[in-house]
């Protein structure tokens, strides 16, 4: 059974997992909207080089793992 997805855009992760003043907000969403676009799993986080998964493919997975993932496309307010 799958999750219902929050009502927000994939490019868009919820600002209690990337804030709108973070400081490389828009390196780390240009690198995931490139990951979106190529259908990857995800990313290298330009400031630390560890590893991020995508909203797409968390999305695929059909629920929320509770991890505290950054692009989560299940956390609602």
């Amino acid at each position: 059974m799958s999750e219902e997805l929050a009502d927000r855009p994939l490019t868009e992760p919820h600002r209690s997992r990337l804030s709108p003043d973070h400081p490389g907000r828009e390196r780390i969403l240009a690198v995931h909207a490139a990951a979106l676009a190529a259908g990857e799993a995800g990313y290298l986080d330009p400031e630390t080089g560890l590893f991020v998964l995508s909203a797409g493919f968390l999305a695929r997975r059909g629920t929320c793992c509770g991890r505290g993932c950054r692009h989560c496309p299940y956390v609602a307010d």
